[in-house]
């Protein structure tokens, strides 16, 4: 003796730009947003790529930075490169992985660039050569721009 149970759910079925409904009636299609313009600098890539790295090797995914070399068929001195960004304080870490898109011409900021940074091994020194890297090419963007 079961009580009896309505489901009532639309069915899109697509033609061109409007859908139409189970009912007969139309609904106009979502439109999704354009992309952002622009490429997201390397730099920010690498470091992303640095913390999926350290995720790998932490959860036993991968067991050294050997084992990654293999996989990405690059040298482990490069993965140690790019590991090594992870030595950086942990905003300025958060300040590469949201540096602006590069709308033309190359990457204002470079992991070459943050080498000298990664040297480093006092945060707040590191603090202080990212602002001077930062503002300086910050000033080259802006003058580039006239």
């Amino acid at each position: 003796m079961s009580d009896g149970l309505t489901v009532e759910f639309s069915v899109h079925r697509h033609r061109g730009k409007r859908c139409e409904l189970r009912d007969g009636s139309t609904a106009e299609e979502p439109t999704t947003p354009a992309p952002p313009l622009g490429n997201v600098p390397r730099v920010s890539r690498l470091m992303a790529l640095a913390i999926r790295f350290e995720e790998l090797i932490r959860f036993g995914e991968v067991v050294d930075y050997a084992d990654i070399a293999r996989l990405g068929h690059v040298t482990r001195a490069r993965v140690t490169q790019i590991m090594n960004m992870l030595l950086l304080a942990p905003d300025i870490q958060e300040e590469i992985l949201f540096l602006p898109r590069t709308v033309s011409g190359r990457d204002p900021i470079t992991e070459r660039d943050i080498r000298a940074i990664v040297a480093e091994m006092d945060w707040n020194k590191q603090r202080r050569a990212w602002r001077s890297l930062s503002n300086a090419t910050s000033l080259n963007i802006l003058f580039e721009d006239q």
